[in-house]
């Protein structure tokens, strides 16, 4: 962890972080910048963003739910419903089983990425703390955390309920991560508990952007989906990884 003190770059006089992102100033790409230069912890978001898929969307069409899946998870990605109400829908109609995580996952292995895994080693060289917070679930999380040398006691996910003979029982709505506004409420723990400063998230959804603040700064990407309201909202948009990981070396 850093020992240096963290100073907040000034943005432009009287000019509102909040209108900063949207003019996509300058001003808001260097604080994203400095930010991530010397983050003490890094948050990533998972699906579109560590992965190149949904994870929700891969387990719905393997199990017969696909299309319908997909349209609550475009909207609740793009902030057009609640989060917690997308989920509860989204897994009413997949009912996912035990088996059924066993199997996705063994049809479909999560594809990282490309440059993810160059910049998590980079962040994990210099000490970074890097966690994974994701409104996916758990089960399928855990691999790919494992593949990243990332600490299964960083991930904040969705946690899925089984009957003793492993059929669907529900979700775990005491998770911070199944709540809209979650993110923003975990990255306050972490910052609670282990004091770091500053904090820098990632990811491609409206849910991601909610994390800054407290998170010092938000970094939109969209190299897998590009939304609209986070590219026009982040502090700095980026489509490659290469682009972060040159400002981490």
């Amino acid at each position: 962890m850093f020992s240096m003190t963290w100073r907040r770059p000034i943005l432009h006089a009287n000019v509102p972080r909040a209108l900063s992102r949207s003019l996509g100033s300058s001003a808001s790409i260097s604080l994203a910048r400095e930010s991530l230069r010397t983050a003490q912890a890094v948050c990533f978001d998972v699906d579109s963003t560590v992965i190149t898929e949904e994870g929700i969307d891969v387990l719905a069409a393997h199990c017969g739910a696909g299309e319908a899946v997909a349209e609550l998870t475009a909207k609740a990605m793009g902030g057009t419903m609640l989060f917690q109400d997308a989920l509860a829908a989204r897994l009413d109609l997949i009912r996912p089983s035990m088996n059924d995580i066993t199997d996705c996952l063994a049809d479909h292995p999560p594809q990282l990425t490309p440059g993810v895994h160059e910049l998590i080693d980079a962040l994990h060289e210099r000490g970074t703390a890097v966690y994974l917070v994701s409104g996916g679930f758990r089960q399928m999380i855990n691999p790919i955390a494992e593949r990243l040398s990332i600490p299964l006691d960083r991930i904040y996910a969705n946690n899925l309920i089984f009957n003793e003979d492993g059929s669907y029982q529900g979700f775990d709505p005491t998770e911070l991560t199944s709540m809209d506004g979650g993110k923003p409420r975990v990255i306050e723990r972490l910052k609670a508990e282990h004091g770091y400063e500053p904090v820098v998230a990632i990811g491609d959804g409206v849910t991601d952007m909610q994390a800054s603040p407290p998170a010092e700064a938000f970094i939109g990407f969209g190299g897998v989906a590009c939304r609209e309201p986070v590219k026009n909202g982040a502090d700095w948009f980026v489509t490659d990884f290469t682009e972060l990981v040159q400002i981490v070396k």
